[in-house]
């Protein structure tokens, strides 16, 4: 497809359709959000946009696990589509390859306004100073705890190693009510991203620039001792999100992490998993007297962190320079309602308002209903300053390997489950925190 870039001084779109700059009458967008509802509501946001520009958008569903060698296939036949919505693993390897334009992903984020983004979020799209594509939403990993019991007892949030223990010491009393909930099932991907949240919270990582990272023993052997400790405050067995969840629901754990997709089912907004509190699956009881935190810090990291899944919009190499780029702002700026409308409670807005109001993204994001089988605002069900710390998250985003530029080597490194495997040999006693921390250098030296 023929290229044709240009400058953007303004994001007004009557102003370039006046101009001529949107030339091309079909583009086409691929979307992993392919499920009738949320396809349909792509769709409605394509139309909606054709309307005002006059470039038609094809919208096409591509199954996410089918999405890499769906695009480097189409990247080899010249054939990409011009705008992708993709996870954050393929921004830098995409535009390390080619396939994305990083200048025109650049000049979109920065006529939309670079401080209207959420820091974290834009430097994990970080290219070398361009921007390898642009932020679309994300979400953080939570703890979830029982704001009601902790304001009983004087206890502070759960924002820290040292906070969550001493929660722990003042409401763990099983089976009544267990202190935590921790992830101890060692093939599933959940206790893989617990863990990987435990660890940045204290500024540990596997990986740095130049790939393997040793981990330092001292501040891993803190890591591993916390974990240790939120592991003796949960029920015995292999456990994972869904005895997270329960436990959580019917009242007899404090605290737990998990994704924000819980926070519709906290208010008993989804039938298929309802609190059971009391007597009511469909009460907001539990929702009223739960808190959450994003930002977790260890005894060595006080700035702490949050982990964050984010997806983003690529503007292909291939794609209609110009239109792409329309397309894309329209839907993080006039139809950025409709684009987090498609599961506000696990699409937190990256970009948080606009020139004329710092803040109109976030407001909205809190109208937008969640739910399944009813329906209603994150900003009815919680308060406002819950919902500042749940987009908040954002600001303070990580992940392994992508500062470092080695998200694939740390994707490979936490796929290999090795860490889940080690930390479970050492919170079951049998291997002491330097023997788990010497195994963890060994094994995860070893992967390439």
């Amino acid at each position: 497809m023929k290229k044709t870039s240009i400058w953007w001084a303004g994001t007004a779109l009557t102003a370039l359709i006046a101009a001529g700059a949107v030339s091309a009458e079909t583009i086409q967008f691929w979307t992993t959000e392919e499920q009738p509802e949320r396809l349909e509501k792509q769709q409605q946001m394509a139309a909606d946009f054709a309307e005002a520009s006059g470039v038609e958008v094809e919208v096409i569903p591509v199954t996410e696990s089918d999405l890499g060698t769906r695009t480097t296939a189409a990247f080899a036949a010249g054939d990409l589509p011009d705008v992708i919505y993709h996870p954050l693993q393929y921004a830098l390897p995409w535009a390390e390859a080619g396939i994305l334009d990083t200048e025109a992903a650049t000049e979109a984020v920065d006529a939309l306004g670079r401080d209207t983004f959420a820091p974290g979020v834009l430097e994990m799209a970080d290219f070398d100073g361009d921007v390898a594509s642009i932020p679309v939403d994300g979400w953080t990993q939570m703890i979830v705890y029982r704001k009601d019991l902790f304001e009983e007892k004087g206890l502070e949030p759960p924002t820290s190693y040292d906070n969550v223990r001493a929660a722990l010491e003042a409401l763990h009393n099983p089976p009544e009510m267990y202190g935590f909930v921790a992830a101890t099932k060692v093939d599933e991907n959940f206790m893989s991203q617990v863990l990987e949240h435990v660890f940045l919270a204290n500024g540990v990582s596997p990986v740095g620039p130049d790939g393997f990272q040793t981990l330092d023993e001292a501040k891993t052997i803190e890591v591993l001792e916390f974990y240790k400790s939120i592991a003796d405050a949960s029920p015995e067995g292999d456990l994972y999100w869904d005895q997270s969840r329960t436990l959580y629901f019917s009242g007899d754990a404090a605290m737990i992490i998990w994704s924000p997709f819980i926070l519709d089912e906290l208010a008993g907004l989804r039938d298929s998993a309802p609190p059971t509190i009391n007597d009511d699956p469909t009460s907001s009881e539990l929702a009223s007297k739960t808190g959450i935190v994003t930002n977790f810090s260890g005894p060595s990291n006080p700035d702490g962190a949050a982990w964050a899944d984010v997806r983003f919009f690529g503007i292909t190499a291939d794609a209609e320079t110009d239109a792409a780029m329309e397309f894309v702002k329209f839907s993080m700026d006039e139809g950025y309602g409709q684009t987090l409308s498609i599961a506000p409670e696990g699409k937190f807005p990256v970009r948080k308002g606009n020139a004329d109001n710092p803040t109109a993204f976030t407001e909205l994001w809190a109208t937008l209903p969640v739910g399944v089988d009813r329906k209603a605002p994150l900003g009815d069900l919680y308060a406002q300053e819950m919902i500042d710390e749940i987009v908040g998250g954002l600001d303070v985003a990580q992940r392994w390997g992508v500062q470092e530029g080695q998200l694939a080597l740390a994707s490979k490194m936490i796929n290999s489950q090795a860490i889940n495997r080690i930390v479970r040999q050492y919170i079951d006693g049998e291997i002491d925190a330097g023997a788990a921390v010497a195994a963890m250098n060994d094994e995860l030296s070893a992967i390439e």
